[in-house]
């Protein structure tokens, strides 16, 4: 049974950085892509950033591009997000979500197996 734990969400100032963390247990994470998406108060989810299960590459949507950077550790077993430079814009739930196919479809899971609970990251003065 897949699980999906998130992590490293908090609050911080404009201009501060946090890491999040998307750990997955209980399959094998050589064939699904990883994404995480988020979504701010009142808002609709976004889609943020994907990595693909074979070659490691990854994209992001316009609005984190330069700023954020997903990596995903040797063991595949691990998802991180760092985010630098964050602005209050960048506020919401992030959530991490694993993929039925290997690929990502630019910075989007196409098709997405499971998402996780979900991590709030806050950013304000």
């Amino acid at each position: 049974q897949l699980h999906i734990m998130e992590s490293g969400g908090g609050s911080v100032q404009p201009g501060g950085s946090l890491r999040l963390s998307c750990a997955v247990s209980g399959s094998d994470l050589h064939y699904s892509a990883i994404g995480w998406s988020r979504q701010a108060p009142g808002k609709e989810r976004e889609a943020v950033s994907c990595i693909s299960s074979d070659d490691g590459s990854s994209d992001y949507a316009d609005s984190v591009k330069g700023r954020f950077t997903i990596s995903r550790d040797n063991a595949k077993t691990t998802v991180y997000l760092q985010m630098n430079t964050l602005k209050p814009e960048d506020t919401g739930i992030y959530y991490c979500a694993v993929g039925t196919d290997y690929a990502c479809s630019g910075y989007v899971v196409p098709q997405v197996y499971r998402w996780g609970q979900g991590t709030q990251v806050t950013v304000s003065s």
